[in-house]
């Protein structure tokens, strides 16, 4: 089997720096390779290769850079960062643009993988490259591409029958604990159904359903976030922003929901049938697509903790809420603001940020019109004279100079005068 797209004398070198010892293309490249799709990673849009060698990973980048360096010239640059614990390393490769311009790399010690608990890390340790293989997620993505000591073709190595189910489109898991291990996986499951059309086989789906039915980690809704596994934390979030930054967002979280995978995050998403809605609203606003999704949970304040999403986007969740206990307050004595200077004055308020407001607007929390009309309009209209313009008509610095603009920008605002227009300042703060 030939590798379009690799640069050739990339693939010599990685041949020459690999010596004796066996080093694969493995994972995703080699799965769209098969199905004839370019593979890119998916944060920087770059193309990136997965290797897998059975010996130290770190010992294959000096190597390779020298037999890069032989062949191309001393403008080949490379820039690499160890993962020492699970012997992996992150390559940043430049070679001239000709020769296929920038290139990431993934390089990988072969190892096997025990899981001691439920969604926690996993403890590794050296391995041959088929238990590499055996340690992955699905079937069509435990496949390598063995490349030899000389040059030509690769071998293609599919010990769980990955170019069968690539045929019939099927995700299959490749063992019985796969989900327990990782429930990350179902969101994995969930971005490959959205890109490549594919769904879960009835093997896999009956045990993702049986799997969240025990729910076999020791973490449950209402526990503390700091006890969460990494699987059900912070890996969780990983996997989430990418499918949501990097995906067909509305297929993937229709497949999770299909699944019932939703629950994995929060029992109200799952029951959700608006966050479509939500989600595009939040999209059109600019907000991040993953904080909209955690403001719909029946606890958004606690998955934001657990997911630990940016401190200044759980602020923002936060707020939203406040602002949505107000706005139900004012509705029940239907006390709405009259005027946008009064709309103004409740949606400026300190400590309350524009990304709370559109927060509450996407939730749905009060009249969506002014809500819409500030967030547009409103928000962006300052008072027709400047604090110089009102310095130089005599005004002294001060408060009073501060609220001679608010009172101004309000007036300005009810008149619904155009940003040009010009009011003349009230005069008892002037100097005679």
């Amino acid at each position: 089997m030939l590798i379009p797209d690799v640069p050739p004398a990339l693939l010599q070198a990685l041949r020459r720096a690999a010596g004796q010892r066996r080093l694969a293309l493995v994972g995703g490249v080699v799965r769209d390779l098969l199905l004839h799709r370019h593979h890119q990673d998916p944060w920087r849009g770059l193309p990136d290769l997965d290797l897998v060698l059975e010996g130290q990973a770190a010992e294959l980048v000096d190597a390779l850079l020298q037999e890069l360096r032989q062949v191309l010239g001393s403008a080949v640059q490379l820039r690499a960062r160890p993962h020492g614990r699970f012997g992996t390393v992150e390559v940043e490769l430049d070679l001239p643009t000709d020769q296929g311009g920038t290139w990431l790399l993934d390089l990988a010690s072969a190892r096997c993988e025990d899981y001691t608990a439920p969604g926690c890390n996993p403890s590794v340790r050296p391995g041959t490259l088929e238990d590499d293989l055996a340690r992955r997620d699905f079937s069509v993505n435990a496949m390598a591409l063995v490349l030899s000591a000389s040059p030509g073709d690769v071998d293609l190595l599919d010990p769980y029958g990955g170019q069968a189910d690539l045929a019939s489109r099927s995700l299959r898991l490749l063992h019985g604990q796969s989900l327990q291990d990782d429930p990350t996986r179902l969101f994995r499951a969930a971005r490959y159904a959205a890109r490549l059309g594919f769904d879960l086989d009835a093997a896999s789906l009956h045990q993702v359903q049986s799997t969240l039915a025990r729910w076999p980690w020791p973490w449950h809704w209402g526990d503390p976030a700091e006890l969460v596994p990494p699987a059900l934390g912070t890996r969780l979030r990983m996997e989430l922003e990418l499918l949501l930054e990097r995906e067909p967002w509305r297929l993937a979280l229709q497949a999770l929901q299909r699944w019932h995978g939703l629950v994995l995050l929060d029992p109200g998403l799952q029951n959700d049938r608006h966050w479509g809605r939500r989600l595009a609203w939040g999209e059109r606003l600019g907000l991040p697509l993953i904080m909209v999704l955690v403001a719909g949970a029946d606890d958004p304040q606690a998955l934001a903790r657990r997911l630990q999403l940016p401190i200044r986007q759980q602020s923002w969740i936060k707020q939203a809420l406040q602002l949505r206990d107000q706005l139900h307050q004012l509705a029940q004595t239907s006390a709405w603001p009259a005027q946008p200077s009064g709309w103004c004055a409740l949606l400026e308020a300190p400590g309350l940020q524009p990304q709370a407001v559109a927060l509450a607007l996407v939730l749905g929390c009060g009249p969506r019109r002014p809500l819409l009309r500030w967030w547009a309009r409103w928000r962006h209209v300052a008072a027709p004279l400047s604090a110089g313009q009102l310095l130089a008509q005599g005004w002294r610095p001060g408060p009073e100079l501060g609220q001679e603009l608010h009172r101004l920008r309000g007036q300005h605002l009810d008149r619904g005068e155009p940003a040009s227009g010009r009011t003349e300042a009230t005069s008892q703060r002037r100097d005679p």
